[in-house]
């Protein structure tokens, strides 16, 4: 059985998603669109998406998903996209949405996807950075909180498929 510790709350993070929309409708101009990596993206790009609706912003949707960790703790180091890339990018102001920023490679290749669709400018956002497991040269433009190397779970976050439920992050022993 797996042991979750929790880390951040969810009013704490509920607080700092509020933040990050604040910190988006700030330097991004206009509507922005989001591209939420799956599946670890979906919980907090809702309560983005949300958030951003509450300062006045009306963010269009679209989704990317990505394979690099299958059902290990380690990534595989080989980023796949499963399924098509999003196609009406071109010209848009476009945020890249991600779970969590570990090695870097998932968010480096959805960033590179992204621009190849056209986007007039590619922004990046995390709920959670690692910058200690970083691979690639990659930093986040926005982020949420950032860990030291643990292995986190929850708010969408998944260990094999488990814990995305939890209202909470936290760390799995």
């Amino acid at each position: 059985m797996t042991t979750v510790t929790k880390l951040f709350d969810a009013p704490e993070i509920a607080e700092r998603v509020e933040r990050i929309a604040a910190e988006i409708a700030g330097a991004v101009s206009g509507d922005p669109t989001l591209v939420g990596l799956l599946k670890g993206s979906f919980v907090f790009l809702a309560d983005l998406v949300r958030a951003l609706d509450r300062i006045g912003r009306q963010p269009r949707i679209d989704f990317l998903r990505l394979s690099s960790y299958g059902q290990a703790r380690e990534s595989s180091r080989n980023v796949r996209l499963i399924g098509d890339a999003p196609s009406d990018l071109q010209g848009r102001h476009v945020v890249v949405v991600d779970d969590i920023v570990d090695t870097g490679r998932s968010l480096q290749f959805a960033k590179n996807l992204v621009e190849q669709a056209g986007a007039a400018k590619v922004w990046t956002c995390a709920l959670v950075d690692k910058p200690s497991r970083r691979a690639v040269d990659i930093k986040a433009d926005f982020v949420g909180f950032t860990v030291d190397d643990v292995f986190v779970v929850g708010y969408g976050i998944d260990f094999a498929e488990d814990h995305r439920h939890l209202p909470y992050i936290g760390t799995v022993e």
